[in-house]
């Protein structure tokens, strides 16, 4: 019996935490975007990126960040050949501000649209455990 209880007791405790984390990355990715967003990520050669929102999606655990490209990289070709998925995929594997996403088993989205044609996107991947460990 006292076997039954402890396992119920790990299983309850171990939900509870996950609720918390949950609520925590909601309450992060919606303060990021009110406070931060948006914000210029990078201009160089002439391409300027800025991060417009971050969304968390609890249903599938997955933080999603919104992006829109102006300049010279933004057409679809450009990304292709810029090998982005690689990029941001590297990028989360490096990323120590994740980490404790990261160990919970988050996915992690990128989705970039397009300034000169509004509603396009130019880019879309979503990184799951097994890509990033």
């Amino acid at each position: 019996m006292k076997k039954i209880l402890s396992i119920l007791l790990a299983a309850a405790t171990l939900s509870a935490c996950q609720e918390a984390m949950d609520e925590r990355c909601a309450r992060e990715a919606k303060d990021f975007t009110e406070k931060k967003c948006p914000a210029l990520i990078t201009a160089t050669n002439g391409t300027r990126v800025v991060i417009d929102s971050l969304v968390f999606t609890p249903q599938n655990r997955t933080l999603t960040y919104y992006y829109t490209v102006e300049g010279t990289a933004d057409d679809t070709l450009a990304i292709q050949k810029a090998d982005l998925w690689s990029l941001m995929l590297k990028n989360l594997r490096n990323s120590t501000n994740l980490k404790d996403y990261k160990e919970a088993g988050y996915n992690f989205g990128y989705v970039y649209y397009s300034t000169k044609n509004a509603g396009t996107r130019l880019f879309e991947a979503t990184f799951q455990r097994k890509d990033y460990e």
